[in-house]
């Protein structure tokens, strides 16, 4: 059945409730996850000179923001989370946007690279092509949006107190080709393992103009 707006906005509300009421283990749960496999995929598929206008959406407690700085990139975090937003904020120093995902207002053409660890999945598989492309909108030319996402047999619904859509590879790709993007690359993480113990599908994307 289709969601309603009522039923967005209850999906919405809970998950970001249930990440401000967790920020602070969220943050110390997550500080030592190391995602450079994913940020160096991003940066390698960024035409012209850096530093790079890089958003980092779905930033959490800004630990990726801070990791994009410190190699000298302009980093801008957006975050749907109150608790999220001010410990971005804090942490890394970067200008970071409250809003929703499915809500977003994002200015055109303004980034180089968009960075979605773990954060795409939360969107409601209907409201998916919308959102994409509103952040395909927000790419300059020749700019690339990376993706990184729990996989799974492309089913959705609540998970632990979350909203969560799970989609494989197929999937994915259409949902992408159909939003304008052409694909770059993809992997599974964690790196060197075999598959059934990779939960995490990542890839990079290019904009069509």
């Amino acid at each position: 059945m289709p969601l309603n707006p009522d039923d967005l906005r209850h999906i919405s509300g809970q998950t970001l409730a249930h990440y401000n009421e967790r920020a602070d283990s969220f943050a110390a749960g997550t500080r030592d996850h190391d995602v450079s496999q994913n940020i160096a995929a991003l940066l390698r598929h960024l035409g012209g000179a850096p530093p790079y206008d890089i958003l980092d959406l779905g930033c959490g407690p800004g630990r990726d923001l801070q990791a994009f700085a410190a190699l000298g990139h302009r980093a801008v975090g957006l975050d749907g989370a109150a608790r999220f937003v001010a410990m971005a904020r804090q942490a890394s120093g970067c200008e970071v946007w409250q809003q929703d995902l499915l809500d977003l207002d994002l200015p055109a053409s303004r980034f180089d690279g968009i960075f979605a660890n773990a954060v795409l999945f939360h969107v409601p598989s209907q409201e998916l092509p919308r959102v994409l492309r509103q952040l395909h909108a927000a790419l300059r030319c020749g700019g690339a949006l990376f993706c990184s996402n729990p996989r799974g047999d492309n089913q959705e619904g609540w998970n632990r107190g979350r909203y969560g859509a799970y989609h494989d590879l197929d999937a994915w790709r259409v949902l992408m080709n159909q939003a304008g993007f052409d694909e770059l690359e993809h992997y599974y993480r964690p790196a060197g393992l075999p598959r059934d113990q990779q939960p995490w599908l990542a890839s990079v994307w290019r904009p069509r103009s």
